[in-house]
């Protein structure tokens, strides 16, 4: 991983993260400092289970890599990005803090942001559509006695990677995509996040949650998950030509997906007091 100059950093309008998981043994934090450290931006959203409360509270664990991440954060907070935090399942108590502010980072519940081509999109952590998934077995939850052990198979097969000058794959996002019902649940979550953004009227929609990165159109709505910082090392960006590029970062950098947003037409909004009913 490079140590990178002041000079040398990509400039970004946003970023997206959500995930990371800190206070979990399998959050990949050193990856997430090297990204970090790589880049700037104007604003830069934290998507939710940015600190693992639920593992923290079966077993503590935390190593120093994670108060780094925390403090290049608030750091970042301190010398002008403009830093939005919207809670998940995992750090919900601090959505008690909701449109208020901690440390200088704001804190929403939900957010809308607004591409400088013009183009809005709904960002929310994604846990407020579990209902969708309820009937599926999808290993999405840190801390599922299932996940531990896809992570534990991750773990030491990345370990025995680097022994032979491998670099970072993940063995437990390969799993998950071969096996059915994780696949179902998968795609029951992406019809309900895009039918959420139909509903808001907006361009598109940014979560996390359920550890599966990708940018794609559906029904005239860009659908993107930012995926996390245990499985897949990814993060989302908003790039100068008004792009949405998904990012994978560990030993090698690349862009996963990318989506041209300045033709998105959206639905008119879907009938509000119908879907309450």
């Amino acid at each position: 991983m490079n140590n990178t100059t002041c000079s040398s950093k990509t400039h970004y309008p946003a970023v997206w993260i959500s995930d990371v998981h800190l206070g979990y043994k399998d959050c990949q934090a050193q990856y997430l400092l090297d990204f970090l450290n790589a880049i700037e931006c104007d604003v830069l959203y934290l998507v939710g289970d940015i600190v693992d409360l639920w593992s923290m509270k079966r077993q503590f664990f935390w190593h120093p890599s994670h108060y780094d991440v925390l403090a290049l954060i608030q750091q970042k907070a301190k010398y002008g990005t403009r830093v939005i935090y919207i809670p998940g399942n995992h750090d919900e108590t601090f959505r008690h803090y909701a449109n208020d502010s901690l440390f200088g980072i704001e804190v929403h519940k939900q957010y809308i942001h607004t591409t400088k081509a013009n183009k809005r999109f709904l960002l929310l952590h994604g846990d407020d559509f579990d209902s969708a998934t309820r009937y599926n077995k999808l290993i999405s939850i840190a801390g599922d006695a299932g996940y531990d052990f896809l992570l534990f198979l991750n773990r030491w097969t990345n370990r025995i990677r680097r022994l032979f000058g491998g670099n970072y794959w993940s063995l437990a996002s390969w799993i998950k995509a071969r096996v059915h019902k994780a696949r179902e649940a998968i795609d029951a979550f992406e019809k309900a996040a895009i039918h959420e953004a139909k509903r808001q009227a907006v361009d598109g929609i940014i979560c996390g949650h359920i550890h599966h990165p990708t940018v794609k159109v559906v029904d005239g709505i860009l659908y993107c998950n930012d995926g996390d910082w245990i499985e897949n090392c990814t993060a989302l960006v908003e790039n100068s030509a008004g792009r949405i590029e998904l990012l994978h970062w560990s030993e090698t950098q690349k862009v996963i997906h990318s989506a041209d947003i300045s033709t998105l037409t959206p639905k008119p909004a879907l009938n509000k007091n119908k879907d309450a009913a």
